[in-house]
């Protein structure tokens, strides 16, 4: 099969997960299907040998395992300072600047212990990712941005705008 077809096959996988993610109201919850996501996400990075992007979805997906045990800003930080570092070490151009600054926003996000913070330091982090996959030109990831930002919206709209508590 087409690398390519492949990685966007592995995308719409993580899309699923995704997008049950922020209709979820507890935090691990939501963090363990971020990392099952990050999982195909990375692979489909490591199809496109969007190299910055691959390493930092791996660095996330143990970065959501972290953080489904512990909220620690020191923690936070060796993530932080992971992600920078790796972004160094790939450096693809401004697609690695991108997927840094993604990857920072949504580290910041999965180690905060308020759901509604997690949810808006995701979506800063989401709209990083979505000029990324843009113009790696990876149109189901794109998709899945939108998606994710969308369920995002959705879920934020849900348990604080509207006050109800559905699924947790």
């Amino acid at each position: 099969m087409d690398p390519f077809i492949l990685s966007q096959i592995l995308v719409a996988i993580a899309i699923c997960f995704d997008l049950l993610s922020f209709q979820l109201k507890k935090r691990t919850h939501i963090v363990l299907c971020l990392s099952l996501a990050g999982i195909f996400i990375s692979s489909h990075f490591l199809l496109l040998e969007k190299w910055t992007a691959a390493t930092l979805m791996i660095i996330a997906v143990i970065r959501y395992i972290t953080s489904y045990f512990t909220t620690s800003k020191q923690i936070m930080a060796l993530f932080v300072s992971a992600s920078i570092v790796s972004s160094f070490f790939t450096f693809q151009g401004s697609l690695s600047i991108l997927s840094c600054l993604g990857s920072i926003f949504q580290t910041m996000g999965a180690f905060n212990n308020d759901d509604k913070k997690l949810r808006l330091l995701m979506i800063i982090g989401t709209l990083f990712w979505l000029c990324h996959n843009f113009f790696a030109a990876s149109p189901v990831a794109v998709l899945m941005e939108v998606l994710f930002l969308s369920s995002n919206f959705i879920g934020y709209y849900r348990f604080y705008l509207k006050g109800q508590n559905n699924i947790d």
